[in-house]
């Protein structure tokens, strides 16, 4: 039985008539919900060979902050218009792989829950411990469904979704040299920051050296940005962070280099212009007048098609055997 009209997922579903054989398209899973279920796609393009850099874009894992899911169909449905007609396009894609899963949470999302509809909160679902205290609620419970930050049961298995989310993640991007992902999301302060693991510990990451060198090709190249880029770990500590479990994963391939993003909207920008949207519970996580969110549409672009850029020409940015060192200790300095 089809389920109730998501304007998010009918905007998708377009987008991939449009794309037509030029877009690789899957089902991952099936969400149940009152009325029917929902599909979770995952969308690719690009070259299929597994020796190019890939890049993936997520969204909607959290089924309040729809904005996050919009960022990235707005991202999919510019290359897919472009297709028509850019050259350059054509040629940047024989050299990348691009992987799309734009509504992970549709069932939250037709639900109006941060969790999706078994009370899950899926950013708290995987299967990792913080090592340190984590803020009460905020940092993933077990307690109750009913309370926000639920991780699931302690020896359940993840969540359909969840697993979907890594096994996108596991083929579609772990199997390549050099990968990065983005992740949507909104509702953190007024700043827009660019989180990156660890979650779970403050202790830095492997990559540092290698996210340090892309967060100053990003700063070179767009020197009026306004996004904080710095660990995850600065803001709080979380269980059960998906991107954590992942980049784990990806460590046990040496010779390959995974870098996670978070895109942390700061959606308290758009309530300090019009604060009646916090008698919205929509209103906390997005914008709600419709300039607005164009406008947050539109700035939000350069980033991912940075990363697009920045995966095709990692060789040309990637820290050397030679300067390795003094970048992961201009890292350490800049970030601990």
């Amino acid at each position: 039985m089809p389920a109730p009209p998501l304007p998010e997922l009918a905007a998708l579903h377009r987008i991939i008539e449009l794309g037509g054989d030029q877009l690789q398209c899957r089902v991952a899973c099936e969400v149940d919900v009152p009325g029917g279920r929902y599909p979770v796609h995952v969308i690719s393009l690009g070259n299929p060979d597994p020796s190019v850099p890939a890049v993936g874009y997520f969204g909607g894992v959290h089924g309040l902050e729809r904005i996050g899911a919009e960022v990235v169909i707005a991202y999919l449905q510019s290359l897919v218009m472009r297709l028509q007609w850019d050259s350059s396009l054509h040629q940047q894609l024989e050299s990348v792989r691009l992987v799309f899963m734009p509504i992970v949470n549709p069932g939250g999302m037709h639900l109006g829950t941060r969790a999706n509809p078994h009370g899950v909160d899926l950013m708290r679902n995987a299967p990792v411990s913080a090592l340190e205290p984590v803020p009460f609620l905020v940092g993933g419970q077990r307690l109750s469904s009913h309370l926000p930050w639920y991780r699931g049961p302690a020896l359940g298995p993840m969540e359909a979704e969840s697993l979907a989310l890594c096994e996108a993640v596991q083929t579609e991007l772990l199997s390549h040299p050099f990968s990065v992902a983005l992740d949507c999301h909104s509702g953190f302060g007024v700043t827009d920051r660019i989180w990156f693991p660890y979650a779970h510990t403050r202790d830095p990451i492997a990559h540092l050296a290698e996210m340090h060198a892309l967060k100053s090709i990003f700063g070179q190249s767009h020197s009026y940005h306004r996004y904080t880029f710095e660990p995850q770990s600065t803001q709080y500590l979380t269980h059960g962070d998906l991107w954590d479990h992942l980049y784990q994963q990806a460590c046990q391939q040496s010779q390959r280099i995974f870098l996670p993003l978070t895109l942390e909207m700061g959606s308290w920008l758009w309530v300090k212009k019009n604060p009646r949207q916090l008698f919205s519970r929509h209103g906390i996580f997005n914008p709600l007048i419709e300039h607005r969110q164009q406008r947050v549409l539109r700035q939000h672009q350069m980033l991912l098609d940075f990363l697009l850029r920045a995966a095709c020409g990692h060789a040309r940015w990637l820290p050397t055997p030679a300067n390795r060192a003094t970048c992961h200790a201009q890292a350490l300095q800049d970030w601990y």
